[in-house]
């Protein structure tokens, strides 16, 4: 089977590549067409073709402006590009731009789409371009049930939905944590909810917090109130960097808000055995609830937040459990089987 994976905007360029790779592993003849990735170095490319020549020109601008300009010249092109390909399925990660791809959006082969975010927090109050948007896939895949009922109240086929879980990214950090780090991952943005880890870190005696990740949103008043029990790894991180945060963190928190399906952040902890402690927004609190991975507590309430970091760090039998979960979710969870759940959806359109 051809399969051409897009990922335009190479929003998640470590999803596509191990998806790429567990599909070319099962035996498909994958191809990765993607833009450059600005931010850091991307996985080699394991058993299938790899082309980021989309946005040729933009995505080397460095002025913020002027890239957009650019890109929005060489949308249609790109468009074009995954039109014209020749693959038996294509299978869309991302969208560059929903306004526009909900009219021009077509494909000689059945599309499928990934909704990593549900609905884009740029892009959701767009209500008629996404109906648009679902309407011209064949297959829409989500993370979670939550995901899927979401989807289904808005409109989108039952038919047309389908769950496959996001597959953790296995690492193995050595172990150098102090039994009392909680471990804040991932890119910054304000509805990751980093005042509620400063907040409760604050209120858990001896606990630190580690921040580790790509800023897109100011610090300083949250530097200054986590002060001597918070400290900063900031910018995009590489593996060996990653690896060493997780490797001291006891816990990771994500006390996010209801703006997402699910989040690689706490696939990449759960896959280095770290337990996570989630808000139950999005899809996040049925992974953790289901493997006992952690802790799940009501979306936004920061004592609730700061009663299970003082639990898992406190009770050592509490936070073995939870360990054991993570282990749990880390064996299931893997790219095999969700390269086996994409393929049996593929053979559904061809």
């Amino acid at each position: 089977m051809r399969l051409l994976l897009a990922d335009p905007p190479a929003y998640t360029p470590r999803y596509d590549h191990a998806l790429a790779a567990a599909l070319a592993r099962a035996g498909a003849d994958v191809t990765l067409l993607t833009s450059r990735f600005r931010y850091g170095a991307v996985p080699a490319p394991a058993g299938y073709r790899f082309d980021d020549g989309l946005y040729p020109l933009s995505a080397r601008l460095r002025a913020p402006r002027l890239r957009l300009a650019v890109k929005a010249l060489e949308h249609p092109f790109a468009l074009s590009r995954l039109g014209r390909a020749r693959a038996d399925v294509t299978h869309l990660q991302w969208l560059s731009a929903p306004e526009v791809d909900a009219w021009l959006l077509a494909s000689r082969a059945p599309l499928v789409f990934t909704a990593h975010d549900l609905l884009p927090r740029r892009t959701a109050h767009r209500t008629r371009t996404w109906r648009r948007l679902f309407s011209r896939v064949e297959r829409v895949i989500t993370h979670s049930e939550n995901g899927r009922r979401t989807l289904a109240d808005f409109g989108v086929a039952e038919e047309r939905l389908r769950v496959i879980p996001h597959p953790v990214f296995r690492s193995e950090p050595p172990r150098r944590d102090d039994g009392r780090t909680a471990l804040a991952l991932g890119v910054i943005r304000p509805y990751k909810g980093l005042a509620d880890a400063v907040a409760a870190v604050g209120r858990v005696d001896g606990a630190r917090l580690l921040v580790a990740g790509d800023p897109r949103m100011p610090l300083e008043r949250l530097r200054e109130t986590a002060g001597d029990r918070g400290e900063w790894r900031l910018g995009y991180l590489s593996q060996a960097e990653l690896e060493q945060a997780l490797g001291e963190a006891t816990v990771a928190l994500f006390p996010y808000r209801a703006e997402l399906d699910q989040s690689g952040a706490l696939l990449q902890a759960l896959g280095a055995g770290v337990p996570a402690i989630v808000y139950d927004v999005g899809g996040l609190g049925e992974i953790v609830g289901a493997f006992g991975a952690g802790a799940v507590v009501p979306a936004g309430d920061e004592e609730a937040l700061a009663d299970a970091l003082r639990r898992l760090l406190d009770d050592a039998h509490a936070l073995a459990q939870a360990r054991a979960g993570a282990m749990r979710a880390r064996d299931e969870l893997t790219w095999e089987r969700a390269a086996a759940a994409h393929l049996a959806l593929y053979r559904e359109l061809t």
